[in-house]
């Protein structure tokens, strides 16, 4: 493909590394030599989307740990003139190479300036944990040493031994979005805890999406021995014997003779417990939000946590950690904003998707707008979806009439649509294509989500990074999707309201009203908290408990962060 034909084309590509990972090689041309043509066409600047999402043990993850290799040989090293923008006003630091991670200095060009900036008592905890993870991540004496107590089924940690460790298990049949926010929150959780986050991820998941977070370390859990818990992560559930919830109803835990919290049978922490935090998890199972089962799990050495969520918000309702949060983040609401740039720089291959399709389409355009579409009821008309999309971007005036007459001009707007179906893109662009000097555009329509797909998580991806562009967003109700990108963005959406996506659509059901409502905050919500409070022994308004948690406009039951002195407005 020629570069100009690379430009025009209106969809993101992926190339045939990631194709190939679910389509056999073709008979007529050898591995070798697509693969060595392909490490050519990067390597001469060719302006193609290349997009190479490979696990390295695949033979396609070759070419990915080629490339790479290759980069970081030519003088990898920071650019220079770095400004406070470039790093994200002290959230990112430049000991990282520009070739090895180009979104990590070039991720401030693509966003608006926020006027949102960390606390310096969060970047002293950033700092404090790059420095954990270096001395007691993966490949260091005192990780190979506490992998050896686990194994051992060791409980006690020696008194000069304070590495301890949390695992975020990746949920396989999750979306992305909600992968990420499981990841944003299990990361916070380190930092309130002091213990390294590891991420237990399939091939082709964390490591080939985003680049290493923490300088000088991994975050990665490598293969453990076949005698170790680490093994049958992907078994544990709700019911799991070794998780907090089971424990505690087992009596392995409990209130003991001095009327605190401690363990039982046996009268020591256990080596590892799991921690359920998914889904409908139970009573017990939410009894993590408590500050003496915090206290509990303090001298447990290893954290097996399983998310599908933003748990942030309960976080913030765990009495041992309120003081730091509040210190970390005088701001409440900008709290993904500044976690969600930190943890999830896309990696190369991911960013040249992005940075390619933003300057072959969005670039330049004055105003534009993202309209990201989620539909939950497969049996839901289509018509009855466009038509809240239409009346809430012409009640909200997000773009311009339709009907006003044509003097040959057009706005300065543009659209960015995503959504699995063209559908609604094809009408929208009918609607507002010849009216908008932006256009209107969709980088893909795969027809239904896929999970555990390599080729659909590089686009979701991308897409939520180049809604996180747009100056408006308009996202649908539930979506993590949709919750990722205004995040990333610091953008705060009008949510199309809609039933829960847990209840059928009905005939003749009546559209929502009003078609959307701007969200109280940038943050995404909290779907599943738990309403007990442990200090009082029963259940709670949870929006009432705090100024600076709401209930969420999505979600009925769900919460989220708001900033109690700007009522939510950025």
């Amino acid at each position: 493909m020629s570069s100009l034909a690379a430009a025009a084309a209106p969809d993101l590509q992926v190339d045939e590394a990631v194709r190939r990972r679910w389509w056999p090689w073709p008979r007529s041309c050898s591995s070798n030599t697509t693969r060595r043509k392909a490490l050519l066409a990067i390597c001469a600047g060719a302006t193609v989307i290349v997009v190479l999402f490979a696990g390295g043990s695949s033979p396609d993850g070759m070419l990915h740990s080629l490339l790479f290799h290759h980069l970081q040989g030519f003088e990898d090293r920071p650019p220079f003139n770095l400004t406070t923008d470039h790093l994200l006003d002290g959230l990112l630091t430049a000991e990282y190479g520009y070739q090895s991670c180009r979104s990590r200095y070039e991720f401030a060009g693509y966003h608006k300036k926020s006027s949102h900036q960390p606390s310096p008592y969060l970047l002293a905890k950033l700092r404090k944990q790059e420095a954990l993870q270096k001395r007691c991540g993966p490949g260091t004496a005192a990780y190979k040493k506490a992998l050896r107590r686990l194994e051992s089924n060791a409980a006690d940690v020696e008194d000069d031994d304070d590495c301890r460790y949390l695992v975020n298990i990746s949920f396989r049949f999750r979306g992305l979005g909600n992968r990420m926010l499981a990841v944003a929150s299990a990361f916070l959780y380190a930092v309130l805890t002091e213990r390294v986050l590891l991420i237990n991820a399939d091939k082709g998941d964390v490591p080939d999406l985003f680049c290493e977070p923490f300088p000088g370390a991994t975050w990665l859990l490598p293969r453990a021995g076949r005698r170790s818990p680490l093994t049958k992560l992907d078994d544990y559930q709700g019911g799991s014997k070794e998780s907090l919830g089971n424990m505690l109803q087992r009596g392995v835990a409990g209130v003991s003779a001095d009327g605190n919290m401690s363990w039982l049978s046996p009268p020591q922490p256990p080596p590892y417990v799991y921690l359920h935090l998914a889904g409908v998890y139970g009573f017990h199972d939410k009894l993590f939000y408590c500050g003496e089962h915090q206290r509990l799990l303090r001298g447990v050495p290893w954290l097996f946590m399983r998310a599908d969520g933003y748990l942030v918000p309960g976080l913030f309702l765990t009495p041992p950690f309120v003081g730091e949060l509040e210190a970390m983040f005088p701001e409440k609401d900008a709290v993904f904003y500044h976690l969600g740039r930190y943890l999830f720089l896309p990696s190369n291959a991911v960013w040249r998707a992005v940075t390619s399709y933003y300057s072959a389409n969005l670039a330049g355009v004055g105003r534009l707008v993202g309209i990201q579409i989620r539909v939950f009821q497969e049996k839901k008309p289509p018509q009855q979806i466009l038509d809240q999309i239409l009346s809430c971007v012409r009640d909200e005036k997000l773009l311009p009439e339709t009907t006003t007459k044509d003097n040959g001009t057009s706005s300065p707007y543009g659209v960015l649509v995503t959504s699995l179906s063209s559908w609604y893109y094809e009408r929208l662009k009918g609607e507002y294509g010849g009216r908008l000097a932006g256009g209107v555009h969709q980088p893909s329509h795969e027809g239904r989500q896929r999970l555990r797909n390599e080729a659909h998580d590089v686009k979701a991806l991308s897409e939520m990074y180049l809604l996180s562009m747009c100056d408006v967003l308009v996202t649908s109700g539930f979506s993590t999707f949709g919750y990722v990108a205004q995040g990333l963005g610091g953008l705060q959406p009008w949510v199309m309201s809609r039933p829960s996506p847990f209840e059928e659509w009905t005939e003749g059901q009546a559209a929502p009203e009003p078609p959307c409502q701007r969200a109280l905050s940038v943050e995404p919500c909290f779907h599943s908290p738990s309403s007990y409070d442990c200090t009082v022994r029963r259940d709670v308004e949870l929006d009432k408990v705090t100024p600076y948690i709401r209930r969420c406009v999505d979600v009925s039951w769900g919460i989220k962060l708001v900033n109690q002195s700007r009522d939510g407005q950025w």
